[in-house]
């Protein structure tokens, strides 16, 4: 299998589809990506969407940091990813 040139739908490039990313697509099941890498990446960030992020000082060690919700009042502590993180183990 060899390497092959895409062109892509959306800003009209090409771009290489390599031997691995064909056996990767092949492997999950999927045809040719009709999208460039950036254009794929655009396109997986936009069906996210934005998250909001709040501000928030660590209940552990008083860092300040941001999280992905907004924390309620009467919820748990809210900890800084490191201190969340070492909390799991």
């Amino acid at each position: 299998m060899e390497s092959k040139t895409l062109h892509c739908q959306d800003c009209g490039k090409d771009f290489d589809f390599s031997e691995d990313e064909q056996k990767f697509f092949a492997d999950k099941g999927f045809g040719d990506p009709k999208r460039c890498p950036d254009c794929r990446s655009a396109k997986k960030q936009s069906r996210r969407g934005e998250k909001n992020f709040t501000k928030i000082t660590c209940a552990e060690c008083g860092a300040e940091a941001d999280v992905p919700f907004v924390p309620r009042e009467d919820g748990p502590p809210v900890l800084c990813k490191p201190c969340f993180d070492a909390k799991k183990k």
